[in-house]
């Protein structure tokens, strides 16, 4: 989906450039071509990681118009990058499943591009003009494919976005562009996430996960029903177990174990076959989703000191 929103490509150009290749890392998962330079990151620290204080990097603090164009869409910012494809590179065809993208969107600004790269989501192709803004649907399978001889740069925001941004979101088509000039004498303030991960799943927010993989899974006729019903109960047996605990001990330090002792056994439950059931949507094995959304997301103890003391999100 374009968005409204509009940048001066060259004058975003102009700050990639004037970064130094040191500010550049190789993707986390060793993808060739493709490299990334941390804008808002766990601690401001150059890393790729999503479980943490956000905070602005060096990189970022140093590209005054990358920071205007991150903080005028007013939003609370998670992990954001400038993304860059080198020639002839491409990103595979893949879904975006972990935790991070339950609740999140990924907005694309192209800054140096040309027509011959292009990203296919499902069954739609585009190529994103320069100064742009484009937001996709990263439960879709996606890739992208630069066919030139240059190296393809993108600035991409992750957040989840308020009712603000969803509102322009459902209006976008009929609205004019909102164009954000460079500003040379603004301060721009880029709210941050603070608290990405609860110490502790909430169960409501389990259970919204485990009925939306459940009901994907359930509108494929391929899978089989008996195995299905078997994972539907392992599942609400799973938030049903949580639930308890999570009543009696909350946050609480006695409480971890217990916690753990649920993962542990919903774990040793699944079924060797990653893909023993598959969505309907995106065409993916189950057992990877309960992982990653559920298995590993759900209970992290060392955020319990970050939500009690509370942070600023304004930077």
């Amino acid at each position: 989906l374009k968005l409204p929103w509009q940048f001066d490509a060259e004058r975003l150009a102009s700050e990639v450039e004037a970064l130094s290749e040191r500010y550049w890392l190789d993707h986390p998962s060793g993808l060739p071509g493709n490299s990334a330079v941390p804008l808002v990151s766990v601690d401001g620290a150059m890393n790729h990681a999503f479980d943490g204080a956000m905070k602005p990097t060096e990189a970022l603090m140093k590209s005054h118009y990358i920071h205007q164009a991150i903080a005028s869409f007013g939003e609370v910012v998670a992990r954001s990058r400038l993304m860059r494809l080198a020639p002839g590179a491409q990103v595979a065809e893949h879904v975006d499943f972990n935790y991070h993208w339950v609740s999140r969107v990924r907005i694309h600004i192209p800054i140096i591009t040309n027509p011959q790269v292009n990203f296919y989501c499902g069954d739609e192709s585009v190529h994103m003009a320069q100064g742009e803004s484009w937001l996709f649907d990263s439960w879709r399978r996606h890739r992208v494919v630069n066919a030139s001889d240059s190296a393809r740069t993108h600035l991409v925001i992750d957040l989840a976005g308020s009712s603000r941004f969803w509102q322009i979101v459902r209006k976008a088509d009929s609205l004019d562009n909102i164009v954000i000039l460079p500003n040379d004498h603004s301060q721009p303030r880029v709210k941050t996430e603070q608290f990405p991960v609860a110490p502790v799943m909430a169960p409501g927010e389990m259970l919204a996960i485990v009925e939306q993989v459940l009901e994907d899974c359930e509108s494929n006729p391929d899978n089989d029903s008996e195995m299905m019903l078997r994972y539907r109960h392992l599942l609400l047996d799973l938030v049903h177990d949580w639930r308890e605990v999570w009543g009696l001990y909350g946050f609480n330090d006695g409480a971890f174990d217990r916690y753990r002792h649920i993962l542990d056994r919903t774990a040793g439950q699944l079924a060797l076959q990653p893909r023993v059931l598959v969505t309907a949507s995106n065409n993916v094995g189950i057992n990877p989703i309960i992982n990653q959304r559920i298995l590993a997301a759900a209970l992290r103890p060392r955020r319990v000191a970050e939500f009690s003391s509370g942070c600023n999100p304004e930077v």
